[in-house]
């Protein structure tokens, strides 16, 4: 699928702060004349809340690695294909408090499922939807932990030993960094530093948002010149 829309995704571990600074996003996305939607994972929809309920449930520290698996991609079907894909068509942005990505780490790497049937399940979820841009907000594991203490949404991944969210934040920073070797001003992933306050986080997100728009604006003007040259030749 061709995306019209825009599909922003924050990652990163327990308590980097991406559920305020989605919010925080949008309110700066709005102010520059867009029109936003902005979703979590897993969540979203009547289902895929259902699903939530089940998948972090304290309750539920027992579930098998390949429940929690096809759990999560069962509420992203359901979120993508009633809300995300929808508000694409429709050109608008979508950032969402996690996506497919978090499987890739959680899942895929770190659960030792392996990256290739992480993805394979992703591809069927989201119909091959990938974000244009990915927000890596990476803290310190102990300085997470911390703050989801201090709230009252530790769930059942709260739960998991230092060891697995250190995994984690390892995993996260690996595939970020490879992508920027590989991709270099045009990478997907982009690191942010989570762990100063909310009004530091805030400016570094929105300022790595403004350069990716203009990078964006100016790879489609370099597109158009391109396709005009090449008819141009044709002629």
């Amino acid at each position: 699928m061709k995306k019209k829309g825009l599909l922003i995704t924050l990652e990163g571990g327990e308590g980097a702060g991406k559920t305020t600074q989605v919010v925080r996003l949008k309110e700066h996305l709005i102010q520059d004349g867009r029109d936003v939607v902005v979703l979590r994972e897993p969540g979203g929809t009547v289902i895929s809340e259902q699903i939530r309920e089940v998948v972090l449930s304290n309750q539920n520290v027992g579930m098998a690695y390949t429940t929690e698996v096809l759990l999560f991609q069962a509420a992203r079907a359901q979120i993508y294909r009633e809300i995300v894909l929808p508000a694409l068509e429709l050109n608008k942005v979508v950032i969402m408090d996690r996506s497919r990505d978090s499987s890739v780490i959680y899942q895929g790497i770190v659960r030792g499922f392996g990256v290739e049937v992480i993805e394979q399940l992703n591809d069927i979820s989201t119909k091959k939807t990938s974000p244009d841009i990915t927000f890596l907000l990476d803290v310190p594991v102990e300085i997470g932990l911390n703050r989801r203490r201090q709230t009252t949404e530790f769930n059942r991944l709260d739960h998991e030993a230092n060891v697995f969210h250190e995994k984690v934040r390892q995993a996260y920073l690996e595939v970020a960094k490879a992508d920027r070797r590989k991709h270099g001003a045009y990478a997907r992933w982009q690191i942010i530093d989570a762990g100063v306050n909310v009004d530091q986080v805030d400016q570094q997100l929105w300022l790595a948002t403004q350069a990716f728009l203009a990078k964006k604006k100016t790879k489609a003007w370099e597109d158009q010149l391109e396709d005009a040259s090449v008819d141009y030749r044709e002629e």
